[in-house]
């Protein structure tokens, strides 16, 4: 689910200011415990191999569902009746059954319910509902219907048998059951009211039996919102008796085409079968012309699946166009939209997309299962069921196609991979963010790719708030879950293709993955052993540093000699590993005469020791040594990264920092028109890993500052920062984020609107220092002051040598510690009531390459106090 990705950019966006502690120099690394050789916690058995696949007497249950219900749209209510044929494929006998009632989440008096913070948060329930309402609960066994002993409890319900369910054996389940749709369902399931009607998206609508496996037996953890599921496979049959004038789409086939859809539209359907361009089976004339009275039903199958979605309209635009499947297979890529967001900029182009990314995950990884792939939009920003998938009906351009992307990428992990979600989210969102970057580079020629910023990511992975990926998603900081679920695996796997094994040997070993665990239960250690054996190396070192603890990385240069100091006869260069986390090493080393070398050093040179001396055939002095050149590596310290025999250029006789930065004041119009703004207001809008973000800083000086990161896709106030004085406050989603009283006088100091005015006044103690030689910035030279508060906070500031503009600030290692680093660049100056604003912004903090445009300025438009409160 694309949408927790959305509390990392935020975080990213508004904590900016905020330090981080000092960086090592001495190391922390012990080759003992980063290459221990016990790794795995017991050896592989007949149901799970040694060698990471299915044993050779691997069992999982099946469950198949026949469902018949009506919706009823005056209520908004769902009723009907579900019968679950159970089969007990393992060698136990079974004297209970569990199954998951996941509407019980929206009572009151749910555990989901009483988890909410009291200022709420995403899954927070906005109105209660009934949860299920059972009306009977039977057992249908050798003709024979009788009622079920079963009880209820929160999200979960035992049906106790009067005999052991044997191996091999099957029983019935029948319940009948309506439920309230509920109008926010806790972002999965929801209603949304349009000019032409509402939309329905429903999801997790009947009862569904819990996973009982080799691993925990019955699978229990209630649900309560963050986690997400863990399904049997098997066939679902089901119907839905719904208004004439709607239009249904949901998982798997819609056998009874002829009985629901009129003439035009069976003509109109096939042709969209055999076309690559999108063709309209449904437009906004139809709806409008749409009068059909009385009720239909919507008869569909999905065959070998682990649940079952639909989504229901009178307001639907539909359209559709043919999947491309490798061995000359078909499906149909189809979306189902309201009128409001039609044309190319938005929804218009949503079935391109989803016949895009399956057309590339299918070539790529493993043919994509299901007959149809169908996008609703609706309320949910995000959301994936097997076949169809939910998304934010706001979203547009590049939005749309990163959630669309990422929502069908889910039917590989972990509707084709059933992972346990409830345990391990990382499995399914990390594994499918991995697959999104690759999609995302190959589709329309790279049309919404972003550059990775891999090292600049370090502070966010490796954060004072970071935790374990091998946490449970219900126990992870929700401002954290987006960086453990989603962002560190994704780059943990990008790490093993890209630098540790290479593009051809990962990805033969992922497929085999796929292919070995397709529809079946994989555990975290059943992926490392697959991995390890079909790519041939042992990775225990890196699941060990990455997935099960979180260990950091800081690889450094630490010296440069020549032998017998003669260079022609080799270089000895000498770097460090001072931090838990091993890694390869890449450098690139340049010489006097320009020329530049790249060298690759294995993991292994980091098995005995963490300083580390290889000889480097020089000819000629050497000008500098680079670790990790191109930042592919998450380094919490780039600045030990580097040696250089000579400087930049020494900075000209009488230049001081208060002569640069009065030079930038200048520039940008001069003391007396920024002493002049008595308020200001900023919007940027931006877009980061394919999600819109707006975020918008009001300020009025001296000492006031608002600013809000927004994600329209979502409708979602993701933070907030509020600066009133000595008053500093941090939201992150409506919830009052707790800030050390350090960090809050450092958030003030680095969020001044005029830095430089504030940093030259003689009141405000602020030490400034200018480094003697200048530094590239982008290949533009700069002077560097260095800006010590008073209040603690540290901040490296780049002047362009030639304009007088500032283009970089970099917050350094905050005299009272704190949170990460960031990295700031400005360009493109323009003028706004005479001054220069920078209209690009880029951070580094994140890695998610957050790139920001300002679309508007306004200077002194009379804001008040109360704004501020």
């Amino acid at each position: 689910m694309k949408i927790n990705k959305i509390y990392a950019i935020a975080s990213l966006l508004l904590c900016s200011g905020i330090q981080q502690g000092m960086a090592q120099t001495t190391s922390k690394y012990d080759q003992h415990e980063a290459f221990s050789p016990l790794f795995y916690p017991a050896p592989g058995n007949e149901f799970r191999s040694a060698g990471g696949q299915p044993g050779p007497k691997y069992w999982q249950n099946a469950a198949d569902y026949k469902l018949d219900v009506t919706l009823d749209t005056l209520e908004h209510r769902i009723s009907g009746n579900v019968v679950i044929t159970y089969k007990n494929n393992s060698p136990d006998q079974l004297p209970f059954l569990w199954l998951q009632l996941d509407q019980n989440i929206y009572r009151e008096d749910s555990r989901g319910s009483a988890t909410v913070a009291v200022s709420g948060e995403r899954f927070a329930n906005r109105s209660f509902t009934k949860g299920f309402e059972l009306k009977t609960v039977s057992l249908l066994s050798n003709g024979k219907t009788i009622a079920a002993n079963y009880l209820v409890n929160d999200t979960r319900m035992q049906i106790k048998l009067a005999d052991a369910l044997k191996t091999g054996a099957s029983l019935q389940i029948r319940i009948d059951y309506a439920y309230t749709i509920p109008e926010y369902g806790t972002d999965r399931t929801s209603r949304l009211r349009t000019a032409n009607g509402w939309i329905y998206e429903i999801a997790q609508w009947y009862p569904r039996m819990a996973v009982y496996d080799d691993v925990l037996g019955w699978n229990n953890i209630p649900y309560m919102g963050a986690s997400e599921f863990y399904l049997e496979y098997g066939n679902f049959d089901y119907s839905i008796t719904a208004p004439a004038n709607m239009i249904l789409g949901g998982s798997g086939a819609l056998v009874n085409e002829a009985q629901v859809l009129s003439p035009k539209e069976l003509t109109r359907l096939a042709k969209a079968r055999n076309s690559n361009e999108t063709v309209f089976i449904r437009d906004s004339a139809d709806i409008n012309s749409n009068s059909a009275k009385g009720n239909r039903t919507w008869h569909f199958v999905c065959k070998n699946t682990r649940d079952v979605a639909w989504g229901a309209s009178g307001a639907f635009i539909w359209d559709a166009a043919r999947i491309n499947l490798p061995g000359g297979k078909t499906a149909l890529a189809q979306s189902l939209y309201p009128a409001e967001v039609a044309g190319q900029n938005a929804w218009g182009r949503s079935t391109e997309f989803v016949k895009g990314c399956i057309e590339h995950y299918s070539k790529q990884w493993y043919v994509y299962t299901y007959p149809v792939a169908t996008n609703v939009a609706g309320t949910v920003g995000g959301m994936e069921y097997p076949g169809i998938v939910f998304c934010s009906w706001k979203s547009t351009r590049g939005g749309l196609w990163g959630v669309t992307d990422h929502e069908f990428g889910h039917n590989w992990f972990p509707m084709i991979v059933g992972s346990n979600e409830r345990k391990y989210a990382w499995m399914d969102e990390g594994f499918n963010t991995f697959i999104n970057g690759l999609s995302t580079a190959a589709f329309n020629k790279g049309e919404f790719k972003t550059p990775a910023m891999v090292q600049r990511s370090a502070p966010m992975l490796f954060s004072n708030r970071a935790e374990p990926i091998m946490t449970t998603p219900d126990v992870l900081d929700m401002n954290y879950l987006g960086v453990a679920a989603y962002y560190k695996p994704a780059m943990g796997l990008n790490l093993l293709r890209n630098e540790i094994l290479g593009p051809e040997r990962f990805d033969y070993a992922f497929r085999e993955y796929i292919k070995r665990w397709a529809f079946k239960h994989p555990t975290p250690w059943d992926f490392f052993r697959s991995m390890e054996n079909a790519a041939g190396e042992d990775l225990a070192w890196f699941w060990r540093g990455w997935f099960l603890n979180s260990w950091k990385l800081d690889q450094a240069v630490k010296s440069v000699q020549y032998v017998k100091s003669d260079p022609a006869q080799g270089a000895l260069i000498t770097i460090q590993n001072l931090e838990q986390l091993p890694m390869p090493v890449v450098l690139a080393i340049k010489d006097v005469n320009g020329k530049t070398d790249t060298v690759r050093l294995p993991v292994e040179i980091w098995q005995r020791t963490a300083t580390w001396t290889f000889r480097y055939p020089s000819t000629v002095k050497i000008r500098s040594v680079v670790i990790d050149p191109a930042g592919n590596f998450p380094d919490i310290n780039p600045s030990n990264n580097s040696w250089n025999a000579e400087a930049g250029q020494a900075v000209p006789a009488g230049t001081t920092a208060t002569t640069i930065l009065n030079k930038y004041i200048n520039a940008v119009g001069g003391a007396d028109k920024l002493k002049a703004v008595k308020d200001l207001t900023q919007q940027y809008k931006g877009e980061v890993s394919g999600t819109q973000v707006d975020v918008t800083v009001k300020a009025k000086q001296p000492d006031k500052l608002l600013q809000t990161v927004f994600v329209p896709a979502a409708n979602l106030m993701a933070m907030k920062l509020l600066i009133d004085g000595n008053n500093v406050s941090m939201f992150r989603s409506g919830q009052e984020a707790p800030l050390p009283p350090a960090e809050k006088v450092i958030l003030k100091d680095n969020n001044r609107v005029f830095p430089e005015l504030y940093f030259l006044a003689p009141e405000n103690n602020v030490k400034l220092e200018l480094l003697p030689v200048t530094e590239d910035i982008n290949g533009v030279p700069t002077y560097v002051v260095n800006a010590a508060t008073s209040n603690g906070a540290l901040l490296r500031l780049y002047y362009d040598v030639k304009t007088g503009y500032k283009v970089r600030t970099v917050t350094l290692a905050g005299q009272e510690g704190g949170s990460p680093e960031t990295v700031s660049d400005y360009g493109d100056y323009h003028e706004v009531s005479g001054i220069q604003f920078p209209f690009k912004y880029a951070s580094g903090r994140s890695g998610l390459s957050v790139n920001m445009k300002l679309k508007t300025v306004t200077v002194n438009s009379g804001l008040t106090d109360e704004l501020f409160k």
